[in-house]
């Protein structure tokens, strides 16, 4: 029988699941239910939807792994994975930065290759959650740092919770660089992760305008954490291998898409 002390939310136990499998390559329905407090019948529904989204195979006892789970974790794993796309897509943001401007940059991969194209700028504040950012970005004394306070998820390198939540509502920033797992007409920009979606999307909340950087293999799928709405965001910046059929359409929901480097406010 479930406890009814310890209830897990249906995100939370998804993100039991996929950390199980990074680590074990197989799970036990059994094994996991115990480990969340839910029923079997609750985790087979969990790995259904896990399964629907191509995260894991399910088996009779439980799941194996799908090789695409080793991406989702480590910062060190997806630093190194589309780094011309991710380039590509840096260049122009960088594009839509300029001198005195106080930017909120968040952690993930994609965003943190801004920082060759920024670090010239006079003048500029940089709000952050991420350490590699905050590294090398440290030396140049035309840039103020403001590092986000909470707690270090060392896997990610970077900095979460709620304090981290808290600590980014005392900041107000004219633009926003964010990063996400995913984004689709139907479902919003999404997250694999509900930590780092909170703290993407304050980020988002606290600035005059918000960028979305990613590339074309997120843009129109969909994560298991739906975490804001397209409104969140004004400009999404990708790189060339976007569907061109799809500038228009996020143009009706009043989303500027960007995929070409002489595109410009």
């Amino acid at each position: 029988m479930v406890s009814k002390e310890k209830i897990i939310s249906p995100v939370k136990r998804r993100e039991v699941i996929l950390k199980n499998l990074k680590n074990h390559n197989s799970i036990l329905t059994q094994d996991i239910a115990k480990e969340v407090n839910a029923s079997e019948i609750t985790v087979r529904r969990d790995l259904s939807r896990l399964e629907e989204k191509g995260l894991l195979v399910r088996t009779r006892s439980g799941a194996v792994k799908n090789a695409v789970i080793d991406d989702f974790f480590a910062y060190d794993d997806k630093i190194n994975q589309r780094n011309e796309e991710k380039d590509y897509i840096c260049r122009i943001a960088a594009k839509f930065i300029f001198p005195g401007d106080i930017i909120f940059v968040d952690c993930g991969s994609t965003v943190s290759l801004l920082v060759p194209y920024i670090r010239e700028i006079e003048s500029l504040t940089v709000i952050t959650n991420s350490l590699p950012i905050t590294s090398n970005l440290i030396n140049f004394s035309n840039i103020k740092i403001i590092l986000i306070g909470g707690e270090v998820d060392n896997k990610r390198k970077a900095i979460y919770g709620y304090s981290a939540v808290r600590n980014i509502s005392q900041y107000h920033a004219n633009k926003a660089f964010i990063g996400a797992d995913g984004i689709s007409l139907s479902n919003g920009i999404t997250s694999y992760n509900e930590e780092s979606a909170s703290v993407t999307f304050k980020m988002a909340e606290n600035s005059d305008r918000a960028f979305l950087l990613c590339d074309s293999s997120k843009v129109e799928k969909n994560s298991f954490v739906k975490f804001a709405p397209l409104s969140a965001i004004d400009y999404l910046i990708t790189d060339g291998g976007v569907d061109s059929s799809l500038i228009n359409k996020y143009a009706e929901n009043n989303i500027n898409l960007i995929c070409d480097p002489d595109h410009y406010i």
